[in-house]
């Protein structure tokens, strides 16, 4: 069993070229944490999830949800990596789809974990 130390914090992140797709980024080639920039080598393990939670879980008729559920919907859904970065450590990350607010369009990349 793979233990995990919990992180839960909002990163930055670069490219060394733009996603395609804002929405649908592919893994980053560095992140930002706590001031320090750390290198990804390699990813692991790729996986989108496209629930709707809280009060976006109530306001569509159920057969939609679940093609939303597969294909995701503006602004709902998280797409996440588990990563390998250079100094050996391996780090969960995602990003989170939906709108800072009106103004700021894009969604926003956190932390989850370092498994150890």
């Amino acid at each position: 069993m793979t233990k995990s130390h919990f992180i839960g914090e909002p990163i930055t992140v670069e490219f060394d070229s733009p996603p395609q797709f804002s929405k649908k980024p592919d893994c980053p080639d560095r992140i930002v944490w706590r001031g320090e920039l750390v290198v990804v080598t390699a990813v692991l393990d790729e996986w989108r999830d496209y629930r709707r939670r809280g009060r976006m879980a109530q306001n569509m008729q159920p057969a939609h949800l679940q093609v939303a559920e597969q294909r995701g919907s503006w602004g709902v859904g998280r797409t996440y990596f588990r990563v390998r970065v250079m100094d050996g450590r391996t780090f969960e990350i995602y990003y989170d789809r939906a709108p800072k607010d009106s103004d700021d369009r894009s969604g926003s990349w956190f932390l989850t974990q370092e498994l150890l």
